[in-house]
């Protein structure tokens, strides 16, 4: 199992307040909060991957078709919760930026039941929450 995840971003308070809003429908609760970083684990003392932000050291866009971090992927537990993270990107939209660029569906072409939706956070990671479980 991975122990945790650290993603550098150009703006880190921004990060918070798009994170904050985002992370507790992903299944994810505050872990840390200092001045120079942030971090959730998964919310009620499940196990799994933890995830950390810091700031840029280096300024410069990221792109998930260059080398490195391509996307992440979050398990939620009904396609419901997919449906309403869908919403949520959506009213975070004109805050803070990013874009949706999968409506939340089925995707044949993946093991099934496979249902989720994508988007672009406000710097450019691509974020999935996928349901694997849930056919209703």
């Amino acid at each position: 199992m991975l122990g945790h995840l650290g993603i550098n971003v150009p703006d880190l308070a921004g990060a918070k307040a798009y994170y904050n809003a985002i992370m507790p429908l992903l299944g994810f609760e505050p872990f840390l909060d200092a001045d120079d970083e942030f971090a959730y684990r998964p919310s009620g003392g499940k196990p799994g991957t933890y995830l950390f932000f810091y700031p840029s050291a280096e300024p410069g866009p990221y792109s998930r078709e260059q080398t490195g971090l391509q996307h992440l992927a979050f398990m939620v537990r009904t396609r419901p919760a997919v449906r309403e993270v869908r919403g949520l990107v959506g009213d975070l939209v004109p805050q803070f930026g990013g874009q949706v660029l999968q409506e939340p569906q089925v995707f044949p072409q993946y093991p099934q039941p496979y249902f989720a939706t994508f988007w672009l956070d406000p710097w450019g990671f691509m974020l999935e929450a996928v349901c694997h479980h849930d056919r209703g």
